[in-house]
């Protein structure tokens, strides 16, 4: 019998299931002439005889770490990685036509039995409470370009290289936790082949088959909600420390119950409030306003889908086994009082983009830029060599936000090494070389205000075959460029000026005008109908330039650009969302006469437009106001608030 499973397991599947300098050894051996004599028996099992006199067995319906070899070495070894080489290149000079496409299959294909046999019932029962509690995963089947399904849960990523075999499944997470995640994995896609989906919520609290949460849950939910509508009423004037210890309070409820995803809005809030009190420029009403949006979105959404929308049960925090990053660049934040420093990475086994936060304390006179900071050290490295390296992590952990910790640990090893060319071997779900298919391929997603609180969600690298045009907006205070990707795509660059990084634009413009530019890591999205790439580094053939790492005064001449005005529907949205932000910000029971007025005019721009029914939500406003008072309207702002947020998204993404 042809041992299918072994000719699917390419180079890199088989360096993930080891690592790549045990391959690369297993084909120096086998082109040396130190390869296996290899043997079949009639139950399928694939034995090899080394000159060494090491046996190695590798028998079917199991994974390379199941297989017997002679050798001292624990878990995968050459011997096994050799074996699978040379039987791949003995059956494919015996019956070239013997190594077939991979099929269109599903790993929800497999029953219970089958991953109890394969995996152990301890992981099955393990897998089993996760199930109870709820866990969300999208699924991503198999393609030309991407063979190998894939579900991405809350905390890792489970990969099935091997079609219909379970023991070759990979996966990013710790060992120990290796078959629950893949019991886990296996269960989102019979969820989602059920359901024909790729974003599932699978299992959770059920009535009537409907998922459901917890008493302690919907109190704690409703909690957070009160303490919104508090804000709402009475203004971030009035938010003093008394209320900034219920927030805190209702956020560790949140965090109790699983109800990740609210909690995360609650912390952000709190941060919006310090903000405020410190004057800082985190502090904006807009951002207010959304939070607080967000918080009744959740809490009236969470009826039909708790797991998704309210976040999952999942550890907050799983840990990964060995990692390869690879990073993609830096952003520069701060205040008065702090700097911070969100380096990206992508990492290419998961197919998923993570972000590595650092904060520093300023105890120093100086203000340092983002330069100043390149100098600092992480993980022995410092940050501008980080920012721009592929990082090998044995001591690496994940949480649900997609958030990443790294430690050099003392057993551990972590090594940063220069990314050099890794940018453009990275998968189809990072690597975008057609913007446009890329963001259709994503429109069918949730809204804004009830989707999973994922970090670099957004951030891809961009294929970039030319620049059209390069300009600085002096009213906007941005730079502003056409790329051109391999499909022929317009990507529109956008990039604000950072007061922390003074030379960072002139670095990008730099960077852009390179003749050798590759491509653009940064936040892709869509705005007022154009595809929108918000930068974070850009390759050239001299290398990789983080701008808000870049040194600089920031007083090169850029040339200007013509503004682009806005079409008049975006405009009206925007104006009726900034007058509900100055609401919010007053509190609805201090509303100012321009407010007020700044309500009333909204509504007569949005008719103006056609937009009748948001229009309408406005007018209920302020009758609400006028004829039963602030907490009479509270609904009715968080009603308009959340629908002319969303239709704004829509409007802007579907262009």
């Amino acid at each position: 019998m042809t041992r299918t499973d072994l000719l699917a397991l390419t180079p890199d599947t088989l360096a993930s299931l080891s690592n790549r300098g045990l391959v690369k050894r297993a084909e120096k051996d086998l082109a040396a002439g130190s390869g296996p004599v290899v043997t079949s028996s009639d139950d399928g099992t694939v034995r090899g005889t080394f000159p060494d006199g090491t046996a190695t067995a590798l028998p079917p319906g199991s994974g390379l770490d199941a297989a017997d070899c002679s050798c001292a070495a624990t878990g995968v070894c050459r011997h096994r990685i050799g074996l699978v080489l040379a039987y791949q290149r003995g059956t494919q000079e015996e019956t070239p036509e013997a190594a077939e496409p991979l099929a269109n299959w599903s790993p929800g294909e497999f029953d219970d039995d089958a991953l109890a046999a394969a995996l152990g019932r301890t992981a099955l029962t393990a897998a089993h409470r996760t199930r109870a509690r709820g866990y969300t995963a999208r699924v991503h089947r198999p393609t030309a370009e991407d063979p190998a399904p894939r579900a991405e849960l809350p905390t890792c990523t489970v990969r099935f290289p091997v079609p219909r075999e379970l023991g070759y499944a990979l996966t990013d997470a710790a060992a120990a936790l290796r078959a629950e995640v893949i019991t886990l994995a296996v269960w989102a896609f019979r969820a989602a082949d059920a359901e024909q989906a790729t974003e599932v919520s699978v299992g959770g609290r059920t009535v009537d088959g409907r998922a459901t949460v917890t008493a302690a849950a919907d109190e704690a939910l409703r909690a957070a909600v009160a303490l919104a509508d508090e804000l709402l009423l009475d203004g971030v004037q009035q938010a003093g420390p008394v209320f900034a210890g219920s927030l805190r309070r209702a956020g560790r409820d949140l965090a109790a119950t699983s109800q990740h995803w609210p909690a995360g809005a609650v912390a952000a809030l709190r941060e919006q409030l310090d903000a405020y009190a410190d004057r800082s420029t985190r502090y904006t009403s807009g951002r207010l306003a959304a939070l607080l949006a967000e918080l009744h979105a959740r809490h009236r959404a969470a009826g039909q889908d708790p797991v998704g929308v309210l976040g999952t049960a999942e550890a907050p925090v799983t840990p990964l086994r060995r990692v390869r990053l690879v990073a993609l660049g830096c952003r520069i934040g701060g205040t008065a009082r702090d700097r911070t420093a969100e380096t990206y990475f992508a990492h290419a086994d998961a197919g998923v983009a993570l972000v590595l936060r650092t904060r520093w304390d300023l105890t120093e006179d100086r203000c340092p830029t983002g330069h100043d900071l390149s100098e600092r050290r992480l993980l022995g490295s410092p940050l501008r060599a980080l920012a721009t390296a592929n990082v090998v992590s044995e001591h690496t952990a994940r949480a649900a936000d997609r958030t990443v910790t790294l430690s050099r640990g003392r057993i551990a090893a972590t090594s940063v090494t220069p990314v050099g060319s890794a940018w453009t071997e990275l998968p189809e779900s990072l690597l975008v070389r057609d913007a446009a298919a890329h963001l259709r391929a994503a429109g069918d997603r949730p809204p804004r205000l009830i989707r999973p609180r994922v970090e670099a969600d957004a951030v891809r690298v961009v294929m970039v075959d030319g620049v059209d045009e390069i300009g600085y907006d002096p009213a906007g205070q941005r730079l502003e460029a056409v790329l051109r990707d391999p499909a022929g795509n317009g990507v529109h660059l956008h990039a604000e000026y950072n007061p922390l990084c003074p030379g960072g634009l002139d670095a990008l413009a730099a960077a852009l005008r390179d003749g050798g530019i590759r491509a653009v890591s940064g936040m892709l999205g869509r705005t007022r109908g154009r595809t929108v790439l918000d930068p974070l580094a850009v390759l050239t053939a001299r290398g990789v330039t983080v701008p808000d790492l870049a040194p600089g005064a920031g007083d090169t001449t850029l040339e200007a650009t013509a503004r682009r005005p806005a079409d008049p529907i975006t405009e009206a949205l925007e104006a009726a969302l900034t007058a509900l932000a100055d609401a919010a910000h007053q509190g609805l029971r201090r509303l100012t006469p321009a407010t007020r007025a700044a309500l009333g005019d909204s509504a007569g721009r949005l008719r103006r437009t056609g937009l009748h029914s948001a229009a309408g939500l406005l007018d209920d406003l302020s009758r609400n106001l006028h004829v039963q008072g602030a907490p009479a309207a509270v609904p009715h702002w968080v009603t308009a608030q959340i629908r002319l947020t969303t239709s704004l998204d829509l409007h802007q993404e579907d262009g």
